[in-house]
């Protein structure tokens, strides 16, 4: 356990805390937070998470361009649902994503668990995607995402950031209730 990766996951929590409650501020919070990561991951030798980050880093800022064109009346960010089309979509593009990765990762590195980080790299950018194009199904790819890299950070003794994914699992259940209230205030309110 680091400093870096103790400040870097302090970052992270309060980012997606703020994405939860819609905020734009998660954006230059979780910019930070990406960016501490980036060492935390090469010191782990987990190079897609990594490079990860660094994508993680063009999707924060994209994002925090497209949420603030986006906001309502009360300074929140308004939600858009996604077309099945784009679903599916997308879904295809991070498993091509994660077979690529995985290979050139397998191949050409010393990387602790290629695969696995391969296929987890891929579907996180979906979901970021999904999460700057402020679909709630975000939401529900990142629990399962979480809920899968808790486990491969206990594996690679990255306990904090073990924790901390522990953690983004709730948050995910919270931004998934929030989200939903918020495109469906009326029903919310019965």
């Amino acid at each position: 356990m680091s400093l870096t990766e103790l400040i870097a996951a302090l970052l992270s929590a309060w980012g997606v805390w703020l994405t939860t409650q819609r905020r734009p501020w998660c954006w230059p919070v979780g910019l930070v937070s990406v960016l501490a990561y980036t060492w935390v991951f090469v010191d782990a030798k987990l190079y897609s998470d990594a490079l990860l980050q660094l994508a993680f880093a063009v999707l924060i800022v994209y994002g925090w361009h497209r949420w603030l064109h986006h906001l309502g009346d009360d300074g929140r960010v308004e939600v858009a649902p996604l077309p099945r089309k784009s679903f599916v979509a997308h879904a295809a593009i991070g498993a091509i994503g994660a077979l690529a990765l995985g290979f050139t990762m397998h191949r050409w590195t010393d990387a602790a668990l290629p695969w696995l980080d391969a296929a987890l790299t891929a579907y996180s950018l979906v979901a970021q995607w999904w999460q700057a194009r402020r679909h709630i199904a975000a939401w529900w790819l990142w629990i399962v995402v979480d809920v899968i890299y808790v486990g491969e950070y206990v594996y690679k003794s990255l306990l904090i950031t073990s924790a901390l994914y522990a953690g983004f699992i709730v948050l995910a259940v919270i931004g998934l209730r929030s989200w939903r209230r918020a495109q469906h205030p009326r029903a919310a309110g019965a």
